[in-house]
């Protein structure tokens, strides 16, 4: 049975995404920055009949608590071979009216650049190198990043794209950051059995924009899972938003 370890899984995109894997044989340990919100969604789970399922707490922003959630799954397997880095916040705000207000580059704070990054880029980072040693040991070995089509530059720069006017200094530039480390680190094990890759949900409904996306958790969760299943002689170090480039998913950084 293949393991697959899913930051931020308690909700939304990543719980979908831990069930749809559940439904397709793989055993999954839920990431979840609060206990007992993990804890009920894999209750949910459960109670659905998926039982190959365990909460891991993990707060990526915190280096004791990624090496716990490490020491954690490695007590429970010796090998994963699936990390999907899906958690991340927007650091936006919204109106009264439920508006999402802009982050703009020449007036939010230093402070909000750290909040995001110290999630959406380092968090991301902590939790891979922790992990890296357990993904080597699996035979086909997958990262997906979950980043976002709004971190791509080429399309950000054309005013002819249709979010070009949806701009967030912040969040975007987050996106832009974490495709670079796909980028890097997809180079560095590009002679190996490791297929890391960057995958845009698209703009799905959640909490996480106030519910003001057009796409379904479920189809979010299938684009995702898409480059867990591929195969060792598949793709790496690409970027791909199905709701951007239906015809091949990908798109440009």
């Amino acid at each position: 049975m293949k393991t697959v370890f899913i930051t931020g899984a308690n909700k939304s995109i990543g719980f979908e995404t831990a069930r749809q894997l559940l439904q397709q044989g793989f055993y999954v340990y839920l990431g979840s920055r609060n206990l007992q919100n993990g804890q009920k969604a894999v209750e949910q789970l459960k109670a659905e009949g998926l039982e190959n399922v365990e909460t891991i707490q993990i707060d990526v922003t915190d280096e004791n608590s990624v090496k716990n959630a490490r020491e954690a799954i490695g007590k429970s397997t010796e090998v994963l071979d699936v990390l999907i880095n899906n958690s991340g916040i927007s650091g936006g705000k919204f109106d009264v009216e439920g508006n999402f207000i802009p982050q703009t580059a020449a007036d939010t704070s230093v402070d909000v650049f750290k909040e995001v990054y110290d999630i959406n880029v380092y968090g991301v980072i902590r939790v891979t190198q922790a992990f890296l040693d357990l993904l080597k040991k699996s035979d086909e070995p997958r990262i997906v990043m979950v980043s976002s089509s709004q971190g791509s530059i080429t399309l950000h720069s054309d005013p002819n794209y249709k979010y070009y006017h949806f701009k967030g200094a912040v969040y975007l530039s987050s996106k832009s950051a974490l495709n670079m480390y796909t980028v890097n680190l997809a180079y560095e094990f590009q002679n190996t059995n490791f297929r890391i890759n960057a995958v845009s949900p698209g703009f799905t409904k959640t909490d996480f924009n106030n519910n003001l996306g057009t796409g379904t958790v479920e189809d979010a969760a299938k684009r995702i899972i898409k480059y867990v299943l591929i195969e060792n002689d598949g793709v790496t170090g690409k970027f791909f938003c199905e709701e951007t480039n239906p015809e091949t998913g990908e798109i440009p950084w």
